[in-house]
């Protein structure tokens, strides 16, 4: 008989550079595909304790699931990366919640018994393939009113928010998105956020070959006075620009999950427990209080409160967003506790990949910080949802030992 609710533990996550979507971005002439095997087998790499044919699936999400992002990239990743023939793999859409739901439902199989090992993560190469590339969104979601037309374009939806929450100002999220520069710049030079970064090979007409090594996205020494002459694209005098809100990305992230007794057998490390995780649904229109609704249900669930949460890994899709997370749970947005490198604003956002680097950064911090015990990654989703995962630091120093 199968197992189950074993605890399940993440053990290792890396993920290539992300660089800015386009002709002229780091990959440009990189495949999607290419991005994500050069994470999956770093991931054997750095984990020689593993034996490949131990992995029991991977899964991999992308939103716009074409071209060298469709022909079931879990699958034809593991295929392409050298794991055994015999190890499957699915892919996965929800959108920028894609690696999140790649992470939490192979998760589950492993907490029931189903897997020992997964691989999970995800891939957007935003500049081969434009958000909404190919979709046909049925006619019937506006002449039957089902949504609002602003519900279709991510940056109208920010807009909304600011709409309904009109005390986020823009010199409020233009604030958020310096800091955030500042953050992900200390961290740089601290050396904390190249410790997963998998260098990849790269090519472009005019250059030849080359090698990725860092994000090409920050904007370093970024002011809130350069950000106030920024347009606002999405509305006349609107509030949402290219400034406090994350960009257009490639990139790919993956990670590695497996029983907490099945790490201890290959003497791997467990750098997170995951605890639980919800997803929750908003109006499409205001997709971006997602994460409220989701960490609502996951904290009331555990019988936790927010001061409970000693790290805050927040993707920042928009500042926006991001101040009206903190708003709703009376958060300072200058509490040391949320995304303490910077965020997506900073290092961008290639959708379906960023669950991952959530919480690669969490493990990290957890690492560095015994006294706090649990963290939470959470990040609004296209189409009116949000996602949160609750994680446990495994070196509490409040454990029993």
């Amino acid at each position: 008989m199968p197992r189950i609710a074993r605890d399940v533990v993440f053990v290792d996550g890396v993920r290539t550079p992300f660089g800015k979507a386009g002709p002229k971005g780091l990959y440009a002439e990189t495949r999607a595909d290419d991005l994500v095997v050069r994470a999956i087998r770093e991931l054997i790499r750095r984990n020689p304790g593993l034996p490949p044919e131990r992995v029991d699936e991977v899964s991999i999400a992308a939103t716009t699931q074409t071209g060298d992002q469709g022909l079931t990239i879990g699958r034809s990743a593991a295929v392409l990366a050298g794991l055994p023939k015999s190890v499957p793999g699915y892919a996965v859409d929800r959108m920028c919640a894609g690696a999140m739901t790649a992470v939490t439902t192979t998760a589950s199989g492993v907490a029931f018994g189903a897997y020992d090992v997964v691989i999970a993560g995800g891939v957007e190469h935003m500049g081969r393939h434009p958000m909404g590339e190919g979709v046909d969104p049925n006619p019937r979601f506006l002449t039957d009113k089902i949504v609002d037309p602003s519900a279709l374009v991510m940056g109208l939806t920010a807009e909304n928010l600011h709409d309904r929450y009109p005390e986020v100002t823009k010199e409020r999220c233009d604030a958020y998105a310096v800091r955030s520069q500042e953050k992900i710049a200390a961290a740089y030079a601290a050396g904390k956020i190249q410790q997963d970064l998998v260098p990849t090979a790269i090519r472009s007409a005019d250059k030849g070959w080359g090698l990725a090594t860092a994000d090409e996205p920050p904007r370093p020494g970024t002011t809130v006075e350069d950000l106030a002459k920024l347009k606002t694209p999405f509305r006349v005098a609107g509030n949402v620009t290219a400034g406090n809100a994350a960009g257009l990305n490639d990139g790919a992230t993956a990670c590695l999950l497996m029983a907490e007794e099945v790490a201890r057998e290959l003497g791997l490390p467990a750098r997170m427990r995951l605890i639980d995780f919800a997803f929750a649904g908003v109006e499409p229109e205001v997709m971006g209080i997602g994460p409220v609704p989701a960490t609502e249900k996951l904290l009331a669930r555990n019988g936790l409160s927010v001061e409970d949460i000693g790290l805050f890994e927040i993707n920042e899709a928009f500042a926006v967003q991001v101040l009206a997370f903190l708003d709703h749970f009376k958060i300072d947005e200058e509490d040391p506790r949320v995304n303490p490198w910077g965020g997506a604003i900073a290092v961008g956002h290639p959708l379906a990949s960023s669950g991952v680097r959530l919480m690669n950064q969490l493990a990290r911090h957890f690492a560095e910080r015994p006294e706090v015990r649990y963290g939470l990654t959470t990040m609004c989703v296209g189409m009116g949802m949000g996602g949160s995962v609750l994680w446990e630091n495994p070196n509490w120093e409040g454990a029993e030992k």
